[in-house]
C-alpha cells in the first residue's frame, strides 16, 4: 500500500512537470516552482527523484515506452511499407500534438541547461525511430519489390526530418500550429517521391 502511494506521487510529479512544460513554453522549470505546482516541499520532490534530471529521464522513458510499443503494433497490424512509414510518422506527430509539454523535451527546448545525457537520450530515441523506418524500407525492397529513389539511409533520414520539422514548428508556434495539420496531403506528396 505504501509503495502504491509512492508510485502515485512519482506519477503526479511527472505529470505536473509535463503540464508546466506545456503551459510555460520557453521557460525553464525550477524545482521550487515544480514543488509548488505539486503542492509539496522541494525536499519531498527529492525523496522521489534524486535530481531534476531524473524527473526528465522519467518523462523520456514514458515517451520511449509509449512510442515504441505503438510502433510495434503498427508493424504487426500493417503489412505494406508505405503505410507502415506513414503510420509511424503520424504516430510521432500525433503523440507530440497530444503531449505539448513532452514535445518540448523531444525538441530539446526544455533541456537547455540540463545534463547532456538527456539530450543524448532524446537523440538516441530519434535514431531508433530512423532505424525502424530504414528497416521498413529494407523490408519493402525485399518483400514488395519497392526501391527507394535514394539510399535507405537518405530516405529514412528525409522522412524523419520532415516530421521533426513539423514538431519544431509546433513548439516554435507555442503549440498553435498543429503537427498533423495538412499532414495527409504532405504525406501523399512524400509517398510519390519515396519509391521509384
Amino acid at each position: 500500500m505504501d509503495k502504491t502511494r509512492k508510485v502515485s506521487r512519482k506519477d503526479q510529479i511527472l505529470q505536473a512537470l509535463a503540464h508546466m512544460l506545456e503551459n510555460a513554453p520557453g521557460e525553464r522549470i525550477t524545482t521550487s516552482a515544480l514543488a509548488k505546482e505539486v503542492g509539496v516541499s522541494e525536499a519531498a520532490l527529492y525523496r522521489h527523484f534524486p535530481s531534476k534530471a531524473k524527473m526528465f529521464e522519467g518523462l523520456i522513458e514514458f515517451i520511449e515506452d509509449t512510442l515504441f510499443s505503438r510502433v510495434n503494433l503498427i508493424l504487426v497490424e500493417e503489412q505494406k511499407a508505405l503505410q507502415r512509414c506513414g503510420n509511424i510518422l503520424l504516430l510521432l506527430l500525433g503523440f507530440c500534438e497530444k503531449n505539448p509539454g513532452l514535445t518540448r523535451i523531444l525538441t530539446g527546448d526544455a533541456l537547455a541547461g540540463e545534463p547532456d545525457r538527456l539530450r543524448q537520450r532524446v537523440a538516441k530515441l530519434f535514431d531508433r525511430l530512423e532505424t525502424q523506418i530504414k528497416q521498413v524500407l529494407r523490408d519493402a525492397e525485399l518483400n514488395e519489390g519497392l526501391r527507394p529513389q535514394a539510399t535507405l539511409n537518405t530516405t529514412a533520414n528525409m522522412l524523419l526530418s520532415v516530421a521533426e520539422g513539423r514538431i519544431c514548428q509546433y513548439v516554435r508556434s507555442e503549440f498553435k500550429r498543429k503537427p498533423t495539420e495538412q499532414w495527409p496531403a504532405q504525406w501523399e506528396v512524400l509517398e510519390t517521391v519515396v519509391f521509384r
